[in-house]
């Protein structure tokens, strides 16, 4: 083997490497992190999505033996089992929820660095419409991530409830629109429907709202499927009530059920700290799903159609997170 000299000046400081043979050197072993392909993580979401290795297959087009192959791989790299499975049905353990979250963040940066680069440049105004819970829990995350993409698009955003989005879309006041609605929403134009949710009773922790006769309501504007829902359950129910609280503002229905005011009809996904799910025991009427829904006008633009991608993309698999 050669030999090697080596010597670096600075100032008065000289550092010297004399002749040594390599031969006597062994090298540090250094362990490598071994590498996650974009195609493994991709075939884990959609085993996800779909609930089996077979759908997942042909959305990853690829056999369903191809993607048990992957499966395989992914959790030889790590060392862990990611799915378990039974004759029927796939689920994640532990780490495969861990991973998934991963995975979709890695997904969904990787399409915008190679949109970056290949979509092709589109400016414009877009007028946005969406509900005041919607805006407060989608939107900021999701137009970040648009702006990112698309920073020649402008986006400007309405807080409204659904019923006045709706007639605004179809006045051509704004291009598009975020609704809520139900599965009879049928009569809408273009509803397209992006992301369902349980509906639960919420209430004050160990609040005694829910313990009144007749019972204290917080009900949201007319039209809204929400209180639609609440009401129509209790009148089925024949379950005395009063509407004690009205706000059009999650905010606002949040306060009535925090001080113990009232109960009402919340996401699912709305629950936590001093607000809780109301106990089975007081038998309040079985709610339904809701759906949250985009509408476009007609002959939408180039900027209006790339954010409708961009909110069809983001919802993709959001119910999975809930």
């Amino acid at each position: 083997m050669g030999t090697y000299y080596a010597s670096i000046k600075r100032k008065d400081l000289i550092v010297s490497v004399k002749k040594i043979e390599s031969k006597n050197i062994s090298a540090p072993h250094i362990a490598q992190i071994p590498l996650l392909e974009l195609d493994l993580l991709k075939t884990l979401v959609a085993i996800n999505d779909t609930g089996n290795f077979s759908a997942a297959a042909e959305v990853v087009y690829r056999t369903p033996s191809a993607v048990s192959m992957q499966v395989k791989r992914i959790e030889e790299l790590l060392g862990k089992a990611v799915f378990v499975r039974d004759s029927r049905t796939v689920s994640l353990t532990h780490d495969g929820e861990i991973l998934l979250a991963h995975a979709r963040r890695v997904l969904a940066l990787n399409r915008d660095v190679v949109a970056h680069f290949i979509t092709p440049e589109v400016a414009g105004m877009v007028r946005l419409g969406a509900p005041d819970d919607a805006a407060e829990r989608f939107l900021p995350y999701m137009l970040k991530r648009f702006a990112d993409s698309y920073p020649g698009i402008v986006v400007d955003v309405i807080v409204d409830g659904s019923t006045s989005l709706i007639e605004k879309v179809r006045n051509k006041q704004i291009e598009m629109a975020l609704i809520t609605c139900d599965e009879n929403s049928n009569n809408i134009d273009g509803l397209e429907i992006l992301f369902h949710e349980d509906l639960v009773w919420a209430g004050a922790k160990c609040g005694v709202a829910v313990e009144k006769v007749p019972l204290p309501v917080s009900v949201w504007e007319e039209g809204c499927v929400w209180r639609k829902a609440g009401l129509e359950g209790l009148e089925l129910q024949g379950r005395s009530y009063r509407e004690a609280f009205q706000s059009a503002h999650i905010s606002g229905q949040k306060a009535a059920i925090f001080a113990d005011l009232a109960v009402a009809p919340l996401p699912r996904s709305a629950i936590g700290g001093d607000i809780v799910v109301v106990d089975k025991k007081y038998n309040l009427p079985q709610l339904p799903q809701y759906a949250l829904g985009m509408i476009i006008v007609e002959n939408a633009t180039a900027p209006v159609r790339a954010a409708a991608d961009h909110l069809r993309a983001c919802f993709t698999g959001q119910e999975s997170k809930l």
